[in-house]
């Protein structure tokens, strides 16, 4: 049956591969930045980022050692550290605010990022921006705002502006990401961005340092696995199909982090969650089934 399914999916148009790679990278990031923020609740932030990078690299490593270190050497170092020193601007300000925020909130103000996405995909790609991605993305928002909205006057405060200005900064990560994926692949970016953003974030991690107890060291081992496994995913989804197709899938990640939330952190979801996750969710089966609709008919043979 795995067989089977594995079969069906590689024959799936790459819209659809990429929505489901998507999906599938928004959920092990919400189980990611529930542990995370538990962690940073417990340890300064800037550590816990560091620890969270560097032990994606250690999990990596049996693997990069057996097929040979240089099997991962990327086609431009210089690209994979620009991309790292950006993403890990984006990190800190979005680790910064994390044990601030709730979980839902986070993950909400951070969706602005798809708007800056779609612009710098159309900007720096060249990608053609139909009308349906628009509007899927931008019914996807008015749900964000739906959750959000109410909560951004309350006791955010400057925390709320500082996640939100992570979101057009991890924009330009994905717009570099999408641009190492045409002589990159997956596996090798991602361990370069364990690599570099470790690098870079170690010198904020030692002036705040304190050991962690075992079973933090655990936590940190986890996550290092998820965000391994959540990055090679959001990866493939920008290599299978343009940034701008796979935007309105992100904002399925609302609906895990209110769930997480709600039973690790006893964060009630509002009325308003509610219904914008339904909004949310409209968006995404809206243009999932679009993308698949005209890749259909775009593969068909010309009469």
């Amino acid at each position: 049956m795995v067989r089977a399914l594995a079969h069906r999916f590689n024959q799936a148009p790459g819209t659809t591969r990429a929505i489901l790679w998507a999906i599938s990278a928004g959920f092990t990031f919400s189980v990611l930045n529930t542990l995370v923020r538990g962690l940073s609740l417990q340890l300064h932030p800037f550590e816990t980022q560091f620890l969270r990078n560097l032990f994606s690299l250690i999990v990596m490593l049996p693997i990069i050692l057996r097929a040979g270190v240089i099997a991962y050497m990327p086609t431009s170092i210089g690209g994979q550290f620009s991309r790292g020193a950006v993403h890990a601007l984006g990190m800190t300000l979005w680790f910064y605010a994390l044990p601030h925020l709730a979980l839902a909130d986070t993950t909400a103000i951070g969706y602005t990022g798809p708007i800056f996405s779609m612009l710098g995909a159309a900007w720096l790609l060249g990608e053609k921006m139909r009308a349906d991605r628009w509007i899927a993305a931008l019914i996807g928002f008015t749900g964000v705002m739906i959750v959000v909205g109410p909560r951004l006057a309350g006791t955010g405060g400057w925390y709320s502006l500082i996640m939100l200005a992570s979101a057009p900064v991890f924009s330009l990560s994905f717009l570099l990401t999408k641009m190492l994926t045409r002589h990159d692949s997956p596996a090798v970016i991602v361990v370069w961005q364990a690599l570099t953003v470790s690098l870079i974030t170690l010198p904020l991690a030692i002036p705040v340092w304190q050991w962690p107890t075992p079973a933090q060291w655990g936590v940190f081992a986890v996550a290092g696995a998820l965000g391994i496994f959540a990055h090679w995913c959001q990866t493939h989804a920008l290599k299978a199909a343009d940034v701008s197709a796979t935007q309105s899938a992100k904002f399925l990640d609302l609906l895990w982090a209110s769930t997480w939330g709600f039973l690790v952190f006893g964060d009630q979801p509002s009325g308003y969650t509610l219904v914008g996750g339904v909004v949310i969710v409209a968006a995404t089966l809206w243009i999932a089934r679009r993308e698949a609709r005209l890749a259909r008919a775009a593969a068909r043979p010309a009469p």
